[in-house]
């Protein structure tokens, strides 16, 4: 009932809004002088420079504060591939956060196409609008090549959130979570269920940030060498220590951590009981999450996360992206690297002075969190 009355009043929201962005001028146009330095015949200098020295564009235009948020529908929220119409609502909502969290001015892309090298071509092309690709809501394996292939294009710094924010954002909450129950965070054998496109980045900021003891798991079971695709070759190369086989039983047995970016109820009280004393469960499949927070606590876990803000602990990666680019648009960063990452989820971490269970995140709405974030990317 409570999610179908949010459903309605959701609908009737964005009917009424017509959309939830709107673009304003930076300054009013009031008077034929204003007229004339903001357009013709003032414009033309601004548009000479520029032209002659395309790196001033960051400074004379809107190049400098604007993010492109491009998705193309193929990967939305827990809805699947429902095209660029579908993801449209969702990237006007990320554009709405960027403004709200960070004050960073952001425009919503969707692309019809779901071909690797037109979506590439089409996001190289309109760049020069732009400071900052954000890439959201591309399924995998694709996003992975998307994603390198733009960054290796452009001199502008290129994040596909659903990856690297998440990351960010679990990491964030780990480090606390481990305060909590006590444990080193770098020596916990983690399971991470789901080897997609924020699986496969969580486990890779994992092993950065000193995690050697990490197993993944698909539909098929625990990730080894024998796998087929490129990217989970790749997690094989890197996961696994202990040569664990088998499916979710066998890699929870004794288990520190299980991070779930699957599905949902995939995962029941008993296998949670499987694992080690003082378990963290994030259970981030949204809406539904693989196993709800009573039911984890019941099979033993000691701190549990979700994806959703009906629960304490919402690990969400709007705790991230804004503060991210804010950093990259404020220090005219290129590329966001690893460490910049790593910083992140610290500073992040750090925003909580002292993690409880019920506490190991702040919360969306506190105050500092874009700024302490923005503080790493430089």
């Amino acid at each position: 009932m409570q999610k179908n009355d949010n459903n309605r009043k959701a609908l009737a929201l964005h009917k009424k809004l017509g959309g939830k962005i709107r673009i304003t001028p930076a300054m009013p146009i009031q008077s034929r002088a204003e007229l004339s330095l903001v357009y013709t015949p003032g414009v033309a200098a601004v548009s000479s420079l520029v032209a002659k020295n395309p790196k001033l564009a960051r400074d004379y235009t809107i190049k400098g504060k604007m993010i492109a948020v491009i998705s193309d529908g193929s990967a939305v929220l827990g809805l699947g591939n429902i095209g660029p119409y579908g993801a449209l609502p969702v990237m006007e909502g990320k554009a709405a956060l960027f403004k709200t969290f960070a004050n960073v001015d952001a425009f919503p892309i969707v692309l019809d196409t779901k071909s690797i090298d037109e979506v590439v071509e089409t996001v190289v092309r309109i760049a020069p609008a732009f400071g900052g690709i954000n890439l959201e809501d591309f399924k995998a394996p694709e996003c992975f090549e998307i994603e390198e292939r733009i960054k290796a294009a452009l001199d502008i710094p290129v994040m596909h959130d659903d990856q690297h924010g998440t990351a960010i954002a679990v990491l964030a909450a780990l480090l606390n979570a481990s305060k909590v129950v006590k444990k080193d965070v770098k020596k916990l054998k983690v399971v991470v269920v789901g080897a997609g496109a924020a699986g496969t980045a969580i486990t890779k900021l994992f092993i950065k940030a000193g995690i050697k003891d990490c197993t993944v798991l698909d539909s098929k079971g625990i990730i080894d060498s024998s796998r087929k695709e490129a990217h989970k070759k790749e997690l094989a190369s890197m996961t696994n220590p202990r040569k664990i086989a088998g499916g979710l039983r066998e890699a929870l047995m004794g288990s520190d951590v299980l991070i779930g970016v699957s599905g949902p109820g995939l995962i029941t009280a008993k296998d949670i009981a499987y694992m080690a004393k003082g378990a963290i469960v994030f259970a981030m499949a949204n809406p539904v999450p693989e196993i709800l927070p009573e039911e984890a606590k019941a099979g033993g876990a000691a701190v549990v996360g979700t994806g959703r803000s009906d629960y304490p602990n919402q690990i969400n990666n709007s705790l991230v992206f804004p503060g991210v680019f804010k950093g990259a648009l404020q220090n005219k960063v290129t590329k966001i690297t690893d460490d910049m990452k790593l910083k992140a989820a610290k500073n992040l971490a750090a925003l909580v002075k002292k993690p409880t269970k019920e506490k190991i995140v702040p919360g969306a709405f506190e105050k500092g969190i874009a700024e302490a974030v923005a503080k790493a990317i430089r």
